[in-house]
C-alpha cells in the first residue's frame, strides 16, 4: 500500500521496514499493521487536536506538570509552539502509560516507542496469526464473563494502585486474545491524585465495564467496586493484593450538591462520548 505522510520518515530511518495495511481509523487516530524486520507491530498514528473528538481535553490534561517554565508559559498563552508542545505531552502520555502499566503487570500493547507523533507498539494477535477482537464485537458466557470481568477488575486495581486512571475505559478500548482481556488507547489517561477530575472518571471506567459484562452475567450488575476501590484508595489502604467485595455502604451525612452535579456532568459527558463513538462506527 502506498505509505502514509506520517510513517515515510519512520521508513526512511529504517524504524519500520514496509507498512502492510491499515487496521482502523477513528477520530482519534489512525492504526497501520508495519513490518519492523521479521516483525509485525502495530503504528498508531496521532490526528492533530483540531480532529480529534475529545472535546474535553482540557479536563484529561490537567494534573500533567510540565517541569519547562517556558513550555508552560507558551501552552497556557495557546500560542503555536505552545499547542506544539501540548501535543508531545498528549502523545508521550500514552507511551509513559504503557510502560507504567506494564511494569505494574497490567496487560497492555508492548510499547516499541513513540517517534514523529507515531506510536510503535505491539499488534496483539489471536495464536492464529489474525488480529485480536475488541471486546465490543465477543460475546460469551456468564461463567467467562464473570472470569474475564475479573482480571479487568484485578487490572484497573493495578492501575489505580500506581496512579493511574485510563479515563476513557469501555468496550471499544479493551481487545480479547486467545490470553484474556487487553487494555488499549491511554493518551488521556488521568493522574489519580492530581486531577480534580479522577473520582468520577475512574466510577465511569469501572461501570462501563460492569455494565459490559453484566449484559452477559446479570448478577454482576449490582456490584459497586468503583465505590469500594476509589473509598479504599482515598484511605491509603487499596494494594494489588487488597481483596474485593464488591459491596459498598455510601455514609450517611446531609446531601453534597457539589457531588450531584460531578454525577450530573459525567453522565452528560458519557452520553457525548458514546455518541461520538457511535458516530465512528460509521465512519
Amino acid at each position: 500500500m502506498k505509505i502514509p505522510a506520517q510513517l515515510v520518515s519512520l521508513v526512511e530511518d529504517g524504524v519500520i521496514d514496509e507498512v502492510v495495511s491499515q487496521l482502523m481509523s477513528g477520530k482519534e487516530a489512525a492504526v497501520y499493521v508495519v513490518r519492523c524486520g521479521d516483525q509485525l507491530r502495530c503504528a498508531k498514528v496521532y490526528k492533530e487536536a483540531a480532529k480529534r473528538s475529545f472535546k474535553q481535553a482540557a479536563q484529561y490534561r490537567e494534573g500533567r506538570n510540565v517541569r519547562n517554565s517556558r513550555r508552560a508559559r507558551a501552552m497556557a498563552k495557546g500560542s503555536q509552539f505552545g499547542r506544539s508542545e501540548q501535543e508531545k505531552i498528549w502523545q508521550n502520555a500514552e507511551i509513559d502509560a504503557l510502560y507504567a502499566l506494564q511494569q505494574a503487570g497490567v496487560r497492555v500493547p508492548e510499547p516499541y516507542g513513540c517517534f514523529d507523533g507515531v506510536l510503535l507498539m505491539e499488534l496483539v494477535c489471536e495464536e492464529d496469526g489474525s488480529v485480536a477482537s475488541r471486546l465490543n464485537d465477543v460475546t460469551m458466557s456468564p461463567e467467562q464473563a464473570i472470569e474475564d470481568h475479573q482480571v479487568m477488575l484485578q487490572y484497573i486495581q493495578k492501575m489505580l494502585c500506581i496512579g493511574i486512571v485510563h479515563g476513557d475505559l469501555s468496550e471499544f478500548n479493551v481487545l480479547v486474545d486467545d490470553y484474556g482481556p487487553v487494555i488499549i488507547d491511554l493518551p488521556q489517561a488521568v493522574n489519580a491524585a492530581a486531577n480534580n477530575n479522577a473520582k468520577w472518571m475512574f466510577e465511569r471506567d469501572v461501570n462501563n465495564m460492569r455494565a459490559y459484562y453484566g449484559q452477559f452475567a446479570p448478577a454482576l450488575l449490582s456490584s459497586q467496586y468503583a465505590k469500594e476501590m476509589w473509598a479504599l484508595y482515598i484511605a491509603g489502604d487499596l494494594t494489588p493484593e487488597t481483596p474485593l467485595t464488591g459491596m459498598f455502604k455510601e455514609p450517611e451525612q446531609a446531601a453534597n450538591i457539589s457531588a450531584v452535579l460531578d454525577e450530573i456532568f459525567a453522565a452528560q459527558l458519557e452520553a457525548e462520548t458514546r455518541q461520538l463513538r457511535a458516530e465512528q462506527e460509521f465512519d
